[in-house]
């Protein structure tokens, strides 16, 4: 039952994002061009998923629990710091850039062409960057100066 409701959510969201036209990288940059050649219509697809999201969770949160898991997971964690900064940063500016955001990139991706392969290739590259990077560096700053002269 859970494996049917999250393809049925899924394919709704991927159908939404189509519609609305977030799977064209030009009309989002154009909704982000306000100097420019700018496109106000997805300011209205906007309001529309922070009115249905709001409506959400204000139904969903009066339940004790969800429909199929035992508890809510909510993030933990309640700070701004330098990760998130950074990380909201390259969002935008890769949004900007490009005009894609994770979701709307693989819906594209069968009919995006080279582009869309190109930029979920470096997506996923830089999500295990992210993912792998920091422990390797902890790693190397724990390590004893002869063990470090030794793998460099």
């Amino acid at each position: 039952m859970q494996i049917a409701l999250t393809f049925v959510a899924s394919l709704l969201f991927g159908l939404g994002l189509i519609v609305s036209g977030l799977a064209n990288p030009a009309k989002v940059q154009n909704f982000l061009d306000v100097a420019g050649a700018w496109d106000p219509s997805l300011a209205l697809t906007m309001a529309a998923a922070v009115t249905t999201t709001a409506l959400g969770y204000a139904v969903i949160f009066k339940r004790a629990r969800p429909i199929l898991a035992e508890a809510f997971q909510l993030p933990a964690a309640t700070e701004i710091d330098g990760k998130l900064l950074l990380g909201a940063s390259l969002f935008g500016v890769g949004w900007g850039l490009v005009g894609y955001c994770p979701g709307p990139a693989i819906v594209a991706l069968p009919i995006g062409g080279y582009q869309t392969t190109i930029f979920l290739a470096a997506m996923l590259t830089a999500m295990f960057a992210a993912r792998v990077l920091p422990s390797l560096i902890a790693r190397r700053a724990t390590m004893k100066p002869s063990a470090q002269h030794r793998n460099s």
